[in-house]
């Protein structure tokens, strides 16, 4: 007859785990002997052994007991089932690996590859990495807001910058960022946004606002994040005010 720490030591386990597989019911727990020990025995060695293997190959302990107690058909039905489970488990794992890799800088955290392509598309044209940081974390926004938009969303962005006037606005802010006490630079951002505005009015762009971003709460949210993003997004406000165009995420022609 054996102690737990012989049975332990016999089967490959802590006296632990041994404890545990008899608090679910794995293993039987013998009385106590007259001494207060309890003793094992061969067939004990067995099961605990077969125990361990069961969860070295990754059976989950809630389904050991049926494989122990399984005859050959169920036993091999059951094993099937497990290796799908694990096998769904092992890709699973790998696209988190894929993800994990694909990170490298925080532009792939939380945004859809649109996004990142976007983002890339402006890092090429030289936009500085402060204005890119803002893109986007206002991105992630619109993507938690609105995913299923987000390919739509970013196709339209891309051919906005076939438009040298969106490419030149993407400049000028750079350089707002760099110096933005700068009032000049300030004022022909203004006009430059004026002018794109008139032509997006033109073309009918304007009037789909509403119907492409409904929620009223969720632009003002936008605002409000762009307002806080950086501290001259206020000054052009004002100056695009001047020109007679209100809100920045959803932009409107004011009333005379």
């Amino acid at each position: 007859m054996l102690t737990i720490g012989r049975l332990a030591s016999y089967a490959g386990v802590t006296i632990r785990a041994v404890r545990h597989y008899h608090q679910v019911g794995l293993l039987g727990e013998p009385e106590r002997d007259a001494s207060g020990y309890r003793s094992y025995d061969a067939a004990a060695v067995v099961r605990l052994i077969r125990i361990r293997t069961l969860a070295e190959a990754g059976v989950p302990l809630a389904r050991v007991r049926e494989l122990l107690d399984a005859d050959p058909a169920t036993f091999a039905a059951a094993t099937t089932e497990i290796d799908r489970q694990l096998r769904t488990q092992v890709r699973a794992l790998q696209e988190h690996r894929r993800r994990i890799a694909r990170l490298g800088s925080g532009d792939t955290l939380a945004v859809p590859a649109e996004v990142v392509d976007y983002l890339d598309r402006l890092r090429a044209l030289g936009v500085p990495a402060a204005v890119i940081e803002g893109e986007r974390d206002g991105w992630i926004l619109m993507a938690a807001r609105w995913p299923e938009a987000i390919p739509a969303f970013m196709a339209d962005k891309v051919a906005q910058l076939e438009n040298p006037k969106v490419v030149r606005f993407y400049r000028l802010i750079g350089r707002i960022a760099e110096n933005q006490h700068d009032e000049e630079l300030l004022r022909e951002t203004a006009d430059l946004m004026s002018e794109m505005f008139a032509q997006a009015e033109a073309s009918g762009e304007l009037d789909q606002q509403n119907e492409v971003m409904p929620d009223v709460a969720f632009i003002r949210l936008m605002d409000s994040f762009a307002d806080a993003a950086h501290p001259v997004v206020a000054r052009l406000r004002e100056l695009v005010a001047e020109r007679g165009w209100t809100g920045w995420t959803v932009v409107e022609k004011r009333n005379p």
